[in-house]
């Protein structure tokens, strides 16, 4: 009788205190169907104390936590302890100099180094573009098998290059395993991962040779660029001379006179030792005709070689000039007249030529010290330990973008039940 009047007051006092249920759902001396009673009208009662049944969230997140975090996490872990391979790298750098001297003067100095260190910048970056260009590739592939270095058998599947490859996408592959940078001041940092140390080896001397090939040519372009045009000033002197050279040669040739102003001097001094003979001669007969007759032997000794001097320098001075401009041959005045022409031009050839060679050597000089050339400071060497792939941090890495994606996955879907 006691159990039966204490049930409506344990119900009644259920209903009333939520917490009540707890109470009456663990204890004992409780019938079953006079719990679920209770539960029921306290879910069916209206008023204050009615209250929503609780969601449970929880397992949705595990789930979620399972295949978003966990799953990944332990694949990526799995190929990475398990599966992938060693990559080995080999690193090597260089720099590109020039020849030239630093100037004496703090503005020349200024404006060198700058010209000198924008023109490295330039010959670096065209040394990158060559490494990571496919032209590198023709001339390394038929020296080293680039596609059997890259399909090697301890290589795993996924980093392994499978064969057949197209040359585009042997290029592609060559890009992710081949690393180069302009770093600063014309300085190139290659970086080369191969599957054993001795590919990775041979891969970066091949490199390197090819880098410093192509700076060698690429210099020698610039430095034939540079002396083109002084060579062809120098080779258009040249022949302007040899013309010269040959309108004289053929003129001593026509005239038969090796030297005009030569000759005319010597012409021009017997002229006047004939002069003072006949001089002498027409004094000396004047003074024999004082007392000598016309008849005299003497005397006419004497008027024949006064005649044959006056005749001798009549000669000599047609020689020199004349006032016929038809006479044959030329005189001495016109030929030095065409000489002196020709001598004018074969100077001013001369004088043409000299500058040229000048500007040649002036050229050539300054294309020495403009001359770029390859300085590899940090040669490649051959790989002890292997530095990819870098497991642990791959592995923090996907955990840690897993489980971001985890928590705004719980963020968004929380923030879409509070708003239904």
């Amino acid at each position: 009788m006691a159990v039966a009047h204490s049930e409506p007051s344990e119900r009644m006092a259920a209903i009333a205190h939520p917490a009540a249920l707890v109470r009456v759902a663990e204890g004992s001396i409780v019938p079953r169907s006079a719990e679920q009673g209770a539960i029921a009208a306290y879910t069916t009662t209206p008023g204050p104390f009615r209250t929503a049944p609780k969601r449970r969230h929880r397992p949705f997140r595990l789930i979620g936590f399972v295949l978003i975090v966990i799953v990944p996490v332990c694949g990526a872990a799995v190929y990475l302890f398990g599966i992938a391979a060693d990559q080995y790298v080999a690193e090597f750098r260089f720099a590109l100099r020039s020849a030239a001297p630093a100037p004496v003067e703090p503005a020349a100095a200024l404006w060198h180094a700058a010209a000198a260190s924008s023109q490295a910048s330039l010959d670096a970056a065209a040394v990158v573009q060559f490494i990571e260009s496919r032209a590198i590739i023709d001339e390394l592939d038929p020296q080293l098998d680039l596609r059997s270095l890259f399909s090697r058998p301890e290589a795993d599947w996924p980093a392994r290059l499978s064969l057949p490859v197209s040359i585009e996408e042997l290029v592609r592959y060559w890009r992710s395993q081949v690393e180069a940078y302009d770093a600063a001041d014309g300085t190139v940092i290659v970086r080369v991962r191969a599957f054993t140390p001795q590919d990775a080896l041979a891969i970066a001397r091949g490199i390197a040779g090819a880098s410093e090939k192509l700076v060698n040519t690429l210099s020698e372009r610039a430095r034939e660029d540079t002396l083109r045009h002084a060579q062809e000033d120098v080779a258009d002197s040249e022949r302007r001379l040899q013309a010269a050279l040959g309108k004289i040669r053929e003129f001593r040739d026509r005239q038969g006179v090796i030297d005009p102003a030569k000759t005319a001097e010597a012409s021009s001094t017997l002229v006047a030792r004939v002069r003072d003979e006949l001089l002498r001669a027409r004094a000396e007969r004047a003074t024999l005709k004082t007392y000598m007759r016309d008849d005299a032997p003497s005397l006419k000794v004497l008027d024949a070689r006064i005649r044959a001097l006056e005749a001798q320098s009549h000669a000599v001075a047609g020689e020199l000039t004349a006032s016929d401009s038809k006479a044959t041959p030329a005189p001495l005045s016109k030929v030095m007249g065409t000489y002196e022409e020709l001598e004018g031009e074969k100077r001013f050839a001369e004088t043409a030529y000299q500058h040229a060679l000048e500007a040649l050597d002036r050229s050539r000089g300054e294309a020495d010290r403009q001359q770029i050339y390859l300085a590899s400071f940090v040669p490649p060497s051959l790989p002890e330990e292997a530095l990819y792939p870098r497991r642990l941090r791959s592995v923090g890495i996907v955990a840690l973008v897993a489980f971001a994606l985890w928590a705004v996955g719980c963020l968004v879907l929380q923030s879409v039940r509070d708003h239904l």
